[in-house]
C-alpha cells in the first residue's frame, strides 16, 4: 500500500503556501519582493544538508515563490515518510496531449565544515566581488531557483504560454543515492501521468566559456573484496595466507586503476571515460587495546573499493574481471558488489541519451542554448552519478546541464561559490531553453510516452 498523501486542492495549497508558518529549524524568512539574487540568498541559507536536511523548509520556500506565478500548480507527493516532501510545479500548455518537458533539481547538499570556510556555508554570504558562497550555490540550488525565475519572465513579463507542459521537480535524498526521490517518482502513478518526453537535469560548472552538457553518467559500484587463509604465529610464512592473498588482489586492482589512468593523463580519454577504481578502506588484523596484536596473523582481510562504470563498459564483462583476477575463489577469495542505481535501460541499453539527429530533442535544445547567447562544448559523459539515471533507465532522453560557465568546480568543496553574473545569466539561459522546448511543434518520431511502466513508441504529426 502506497503512504504518500496529497496535499488540498491547488487554491488551498496556495494559501497555505503563503500563510504557513516556517519549520523550527528554518532560519529564514521568504522573501517574496527582492529580486533574483536575494531570493537565491535566501533558499541558500536553509540547511539542507544531510544528514538532517530541513527539506520542510526549503520547499515553503519554493512553494511561496511559485505561488507568485500565475498559472502554476502546486503538487506536494510523500513516498516513504513524512519527513521527505518531493515538490511537483507544472506549468500548464496549451496542448496537453504532447509529452511534457521536465526540469528536475534536487533539495539537498551534502554536509559543510564551516570552519574550513571563509564564510558560514548557510550564511549566503555576497561579497564585494559579486561572489555569493553557500553549500549548494552550485549543486544545485542554483537552477532549482533560475528554472522558477525564468517561467517567472516568461509568464508575467512576457505572457507567454507554452504549447507543451513544463514541470520542476524537486526531489529529496539526491545526495545519498536518490533512492527514496527520484527513483520512487519515475515508478508512480504520478509520473505516469506527467507524459515526460524530455528531462534536463543538473550538470556542472565549465572553467572556459562553453557551458557543458552531459548526455551520460557513469554508475557506482560499491564493491568490498574478501580473503581468508590460515592464521599463525607472526614469524610463520604460510601459502595463500589473507593478507598476501589480498595483497596480490591490490597490486592487479592498482595497476589495472594506472592503465586507466594514464590514458586520463596522456589525453586520451576523459576522467568519465574510463573505469575508475579507488580503494576506500581495508580491514585488518586482531586489535588490542594499544592497538593491534603484532605477532598473529589474521585468518580474515577486506578491502573495499569505490568503483564507476562508464556507460560504454558492460556490467557482466567488469563482474567477470572481478570474479576471474580481482577475487579468484581459487584463492580463497570473495566479493559483494552494491549496484548503486541501474546500469542499463528497459532494454538492456546502455543509459545513453543520444546527442545527434535521432534524438529530436537535442537539437532543439541546442537551439535554446544557442537563442539564450550560450555555446555548447564538446557532450560529455558525468563523472559522478545523478537523478538522471533513473530517467534514462525508463528510456526517456535525459540531458545533464547547469548554465555556468568561467567557474571553478566546487561542488561537494569547501567555500562553494556562484557569481551573481553567472547566476543571472543561467536565468536567461533557461528561459531561451524552457521556450525552444516547450514550443516546439514539429514532427516528434518515436517520441517517447511512458504507459503502465512501459515505453510506448509512437508517431505525433501536429
Amino acid at each position: 500500500m502506497s503512504n504518500r498523501h496529497h496535499l488540498p486542492p491547488i487554491s488551498v495549497v496556495i494559501l497555505l503556501a503563503v500563510f504557513l508558518s516556517p519549520s523550527p529549524t528554518e532560519s529564514v524568512k521568504t522573501n517574496l519582493e527582492p529580486g533574483p539574487i536575494s531570493r537565491f540568498r535566501d533558499y541558500l541559507r536553509i540547511n539542507t544538508a544531510h544528514p538532517t536536511p530541513d527539506y520542510a523548509a526549503a520547499v515553503n520556500h519554493l512553494t511561496a515563490f511559485a505561488a507568485t506565478i500565475p498559472t502554476l500548480q502546486i503538487r506536494t507527493l510523500y513516498f516513504t515518510t513524512p519527513d521527505k516532501p518531493l515538490l511537483l510545479i507544472t506549468w500548464p500548455g496549451s496542448n496537453p496531449s504532447l509529452p511534457s518537458v521536465l526540469f528536475n533539481s534536487h533539495l539537498d547538499s551534502v554536509p559543510a565544515e564551516p570552519s574550513k570556510w571563509l564564510h558560514h556555508p548557510f550564511a549566503a554570504h555576497l561579497s564585494d566581488d559579486g561572489k555569493i558562497y553557500g553549500r549548494g550555490a552550485q549543486d544545485d540550488k542554483c537552477i532549482g531557483m533560475q528554472y522558477l525565475e525564468a517561467i517567472k519572465h516568461l509568464k508575467i513579463n512576457l505572457d507567454y504560454t507554452p504549447l507543451r507542459t513544463v514541470h520542476i521537480s524537486y526531489v529529496p535524498d539526491e545526495e545519498i543515492g536518490g533512492f527514496n526521490g527520484m527513483a520512487k517518482l519515475v515508478e508512480s502513478d504520478e509520473f505516469k501521468e506527467l507524459n515526460v518526453g524530455f528531462v534536463l537535469d543538473e550538470g556542472q560548472a565549465s572553467v572556459n566559456d562553453e557551458f557543458r552538457v552531459f548526455y551520460s553518467d557513469r554508475t557506482p559500484w560499491n564493491l568490498v573484496i574478501k580473503a581468508t587463509g590460515m592464521p599463525g604465529h607472526g614469524s610463520r610464512m604460510y601459502d595463500n595466507s589473507a593478507m598476501e592473498n589480498l595483497m596480490k588482489s591490490m597490486e592487479i586492482i592498482m595497476k589495472f586503476r594506472e592503465n586507466n589512468f594514464d590514458l586520463v593523463k596522456a589525453g586520451l580519454a576523459a576522467n568519465s571515460e574510463v573505469i575508475s577504481v579507488n580503494p576506500v578502506f581495508m580491514k585488518a588484523g586482531t586489535e588490542s587495546p594499544t592497538g593491534f596484536v603484532m605477532n598473529m596473523q589474521p585468518s580474515e582481510v577486506e578491502a573495499g573499493f569505490d568503483v564507476r562504470l562508464p556507460p560504454t563498459v558492460h556490467p557482466d564483462l567488469m563482474k567477470r574481471r572481478i570474479e576471474d583476477e580481482w577475487a579468484p575463489s581459487w584463492r580463497n577469495m570473495s566479493y559483494e558488489i552494491t549496484e548503486k542505481g541501474p546500469i542499463l535501460d528497459y532494454m538492456g541499453r546502455p543509459l545513453i541519451t543520444a546527442i545527434d539527429d535521432s534524438n529530436p530533442w537535442w537539437s532543439v535544445f541546442r537551439q535554446g542554448v544557442e537563442e539564450g547567447g550560450g555555446k555548447l562544448g564538446k557532450p560529455e559523459i558525468l563523472p559522478s552519478t545523478t537523478d538522471a539515471r533513473f530517467m534514462r533507465e525508463k528510456g526517456i532522453p535525459t540531458l545533464g546541464f547547469s548554465p555556468m560557465k568561467n567557474t571553478p568546480i566546487l561542488l561537494h568543496d569547501h567555500n562553494e561559490f556562484l557569481e551573481t553574473s553567472v547566476y543571472l545569466e543561467g536565468i536567461k539561459v533557461y528561459e531561451h531553453i524552457i521556450r525552444s522546448l516547450s514550443s516546439f511543434d514539429g514532427l516528434l518520431k518515436d517520441e517517447i510516452k511512458v504507459e503502465d511502466g512501459a515505453l510506448l513508441m509512437y508517431i505525433i504529426n501536429n
